[in-house]
């Protein structure tokens, strides 16, 4: 902000521009930069070949407010996205699908009846629902339970039975092509079924024999029957971990071997289940009987009539959301992925799958050819997208009528994927993302609001990491946005401040009660000279645009009139900037850096109110040099301006006198002595009927905002030849 307390600060601007020292200033600089300081890609370049040297990096940053890209590194190149593809298939599926979408599973009997036992077929029938689990439920049984105490309220008690599972829904191979083998035994690469239970995933505790030398114990959490174990896992010696596995390629068979620690305690793993098809049949046989059901397996049981069908709706679209964007949970995009193909063309598969998300991308006005699919949630290594187009998708998906829905479901420090995620930052719950990583490929984007109520849509990438450390590579993209929200949020929590003070004073009515309102509750606040800037707006002075910590002559006059003035707590940030900006547009250049020329001279919040004995003189305010001292081309002659003010021996006896009319707040200035600025201190007068005139302003002398009486001020200038006098105004 403008240096005003100090009239040697402008003073020395103007000097050194007058002895040649200024860099000149040409016509795009009198222009808004068309980069931010923030956005600092060859700083960015630099860290990533630090500390992954030989990665590709890869970035797009887009304003929301205007669509632009406002930085950018290799944006139109091609990246493997790893996760962050599920971006693509949950926008698309939620622009189609319904809100009330929920993801069904039935139960079909078809037999006959005997007393309390049925004969006949059961028959499952899956629609793709990924939550029958403890995830979404109390426990992993819940929806299978409602499914068994449904047929024992028909009073039925035996069933001989046949199961016949219907997985029609989707078709293709569980197992994704392009999906690397391994994946398929570990828990984040489940085969894909219409009939799934406990993430198609099963818990294997281990826990080591009563001595050295024994085998060790091994449990399966559900243990259903369905998973069967070769243990080879033998204890040993304190507390070392030391074991393998192996899952077969077609069956639910584990095998395990090593050692394992007499002293260890609280070891396991999760495997996925091979055919989970026949596990969700296992499971729903075993919640039957927990029911207390008697289930007789009949291979030869004949189907009848269609007597009873229970349905259940489980899996709300939000919820598949939340999981998929927050959490990260492949199982789910590829089963919503299914689930979108088969609402749209009839038949859930990975082609119609990627045909949907194709109309989609055509539908947003985006390139289809940017977004190379092979899957639904981004496992496949041949998958890829631009930095550019990602942040196109992205600002779109933010104005789309679904798009708080979708932001939403994103992650944030503390919460799912992003739970050990840029924590130290300073409100950086704000921030929505979604991460990805897969063998040699990070990436993460989302959106980042900013302090002036744009929204950064940013997409980063690192490919190609080779050796470099995971943790690593996370830490470098998680290093260049918070180095960006740092920026960007400058001074929020002087902004939440600010809010509180506004809320503290919402009964309070008229713009003179509210000055004097807001200007009390920041007494006692420290003096700083020059606390604030443009931020991360302009590169000139990035100081915070909104600062209560520490203020100075101005910016405490400006906030509190921002408080005053403001119609609401939401506009606060708004208002400030136009008090401090012709029109409100956030650039130096733009600053009143002239308290009467530009500030009082606008003519919008404050008029200067004439007195008798006013002086009149005339300056000439040196804003060309001024502006040239800052690299900047002013273009214009420089102003003059007609000063009027009451000397200081007259100023000295207006304040000796009691004031006589009523009760009100006005703004003084003091004016300099300088030819080449107009005052060099502001603040408020109190005018209390009665009493002489209060002075309550932020104090270089002091270190503080506070009171005191004008006189004792004006008569410590006496003898300088300093303050020639000074100038009252109102406030608009």
């Amino acid at each position: 902000m403008r240096k005003l307390c100090s009239a040697l600060w402008i003073f020395s601007v103007v000097a050194q521009a007058a002895t040649g020292n200024a860099s000149k200033g040409s016509a795009a600089d009198s222009v808004l930069f068309e980069s931010k300081p923030y956005i600092s890609t060859a700083d960015y370049q630099t860290i990533v070949d630090s500390l992954a040297p030989g990665s590709l990096f890869g970035m797009s940053i887009r304003s929301l407010h205007t669509g632009k890209q406002i930085a950018t590194v290799n944006a139109d190149s091609f990246f493997t996205p790893a996760s962050t593809m599920k971006t693509v298939t949950t926008a698309a599926a939620l622009d189609y699908l319904p809100l009330n979408f929920q993801a069904k599973t039935s139960v079909h009997m078809e037999g006959s009846f005997a007393g309390k036992t049925f004969s006949g077929v059961i028959r499952l029938r899956g629609e793709g629902d990924p939550n029958i689990s403890a995830r979404f439920y109390s426990q992993p049984f819940y929806v299978l339970h409602q499914f068994a105490d449904s047929i024992r309220s028909k009073n039925i008690d035996t069933l001989q039975i046949r199961i016949e599972l219907d997985t029609t829904y989707f078709s293709g191979p569980r197992k994704p092509d392009h999906w690397k083998s391994n994946y398929f035994d570990s828990w984040y690469g489940a085969e894909i079924t219409p009939l799934e239970f406990n993430d198609n995933c099963t818990l294997v505790h281990m826990d080591p024999g009563e001595k050295i030398g024994d085998t060790a114990k091994i449990s399966i959490d559900p243990d259903i029957g369905y998973v069967k174990v070769n243990n080879a896992l033998i204890t040993g010696k304190g507390s070392r971990r030391k074991w393998k596995y192996s899952l077969d390629k077609d069956s639910a068979v584990l095998n395990i071997s090593g050692t394992i620690g007499v002293n260890v305690t609280d070891a396991a793993i999760v495997i996925p289940v091979r055919d989970p098809n026949h596990y969700f049949e296992a499971a729903f046989i075993h919640a039957m009987k927990e029911r207390g059901l008697i289930v007789i397996d009949d291979p030869a049981a004949q189907s009848g009539l269609d007597i009873y069908t229970f349905e259940y709706a489980g899996t709300p679209l939000l919820s598949f959301l939340d999981e998929i964007n927050q959490r990260s949970q492949n199982l789910h995009a590829e089963t919503l992925f299914r689930n979108f193909a088969a609402a749209k063309y009839g038949v859930g598969n990975v082609e119609n799958g990627k045909k949907g998300v194709r109309t989609f991308l055509q539908k947003m006005e985006l390139s289809a050819e940017d977004f190379i699919l092979y899957d639904g949630c981004g496992l496949s290594p041949k998958n890829r997208l631009k930095p550019s187009s990602e942040t196109k998708l992205l600002a779109k998906m933010a104005r789309h009528p679904r798009g708080k829905y979708y932001i939403k479901s994103f992650a944030s420090p503390w919460v799912g994927s992003g739970y050990k995620r840029m924590r130290e930052l300073e409100y950086g719950w704000r921030i929505r993302f979604k991460t990805g990583f897969i063998n040699e490929a990070h990436g993460l984007v989302g959106y980042m609001p900013t302090i002036d109520g744009d929204t950064l849509v940013i997409a980063s990438y690192l490919n190609r990491t080779g050796k470099t450390p995971d943790n690593t590579c996370r830490g470098i993209l998680d290093s260049i946005w918070s180095s960006i929200y740092r920026a960007t949020n400058n001074g929020y929590a002087s902004l939440l401040e600010m809010k509180k003070l506004y809320i503290q004073g919402e009964s309070v009515s008229g713009l003179e009660n509210r000055l004097r309102f807001f200007s009390e509750k920041f007494l006692d606040k420290p003096y700083l000279l020059g606390p604030t800037g443009e931020g991360y707006v302009d590169t000139i002075d990035s100081k915070p645009m909104v600062y209560t910590d520490s203020l100075d002559c101005v910016t405490y006059l400006e906030h509190v009139l921002a408080l005053a003035k403001s119609p609401d707590e939401n506009a606060i940030f708004k208002t400030l900037q136009k008090i401090r900006y012709l029109n409100g547009d956030i650039a130096y250049k733009n600053r009143k850096h002239y308290f009467v020329l530009d500030w009082i001279g606008e003519g919008t919040f404050a008029r200067q109110i004439p007195q008798p004995n006013d002086t009149l003189v005339i300056r000439t305010i040196p804003k060309k040099a001024f502006f040239n001292a800052k690299g900047i081309a002013y273009g214009k002659p420089d102003p003059q301006i007609y000063l009027k003010y009451l000397p200081l021996d007259k100023a000295i006896e207006f304040s000796k006198q009691e004031w006589q009319g009523e009760s009100t707040i006005r703004g003084i200035g003091f004016v300099s002595r300088l030819q080449i600025i107009d005052i060099f201190h502001t603040g408020f007068l109190i005018l209390e009927k009665g009493k002489k005139p209060v002075l309550r302003d932020a104090s270089q002398k002091f270190g503080k905002v506070l009171d005191h009486e004008l006189q004792e001020y004006l008569e410590s200038w006496v003898g300088t030849g300093k303050v020639p006098g000074i100038l009252l105004f109102e406030f608009l």
